[in-house]
């Protein structure tokens, strides 16, 4: 079962209409923790993020399954999504299962080098003009005040950066 926090944090995000991803992101963070904290590891970036995309749908995060998904991935997360909305316990048998396996891996895919690997990876996968529209997404759901933050924190770093480089 996902932390309170966690599940408070989705909800949160739910409530200020931020949509599925971004609600499902707070599990997969927690995930992430989970790894670093050593309560259990994972054989790579990419299960530990799969990790917390399940519980946030079983937590019932409505996150559909992506559309380029292998049709196992797309029946699992049909499948996480009916558990989330029909209520009963997962067996403890399971669960204990689970975690023994988990156990047994590595700390290392969560690391940060191996996060921001995995996020370059998954980033050049993406056309320049999908990681462009994300982008502008970004800039337009921010509001006038964060943009106008951003802004500021912009010419801050420039300036900052204008002034290393005349010193070389």
């Amino acid at each position: 079962m996902p932390e309170r926090k966690t599940l408070e944090r989705a909800a949160r995000d739910k409530r200020q209409g931020k949509s599925a991803s971004t609600q499902a992101g707070e599990f997969v963070r927690e995930e992430i923790e989970h790894v670093r904290e050593g309560k259990h590891g994972v054989r790579s970036t990419k299960q530990a993020i799969a990790i917390g995309l399940s519980k946030a749908r079983r937590a019932g995060v409505k996150l559909p399954a992506p559309k380029k998904a292998s049709t196992a991935t797309k029946r699992k997360a049909e499948q996480d999504n009916h558990a989330g909305a029909d209520g009963h316990a997962k067996s403890a048998t399971r669960a204990r299962a689970t975690t023994k396996a988990l156990k047994r891996e590595s700390a290392k895919p969560a690391s940060r080098s191996a996060l921001s690997r995995h996020a370059s990876a998954s980033a050049s996968k993406r056309s320049a003009a999908a990681r462009s529209a994300a982008a502008k997404k970004a800039a337009a759901t921010k509001g006038a005040a964060g943009r106008s933050a951003a802004a500021k924190k912009a010419a801050r770093t420039r300036a900052a950066n204008r002034a290393s480089h005349a010193h070389h």
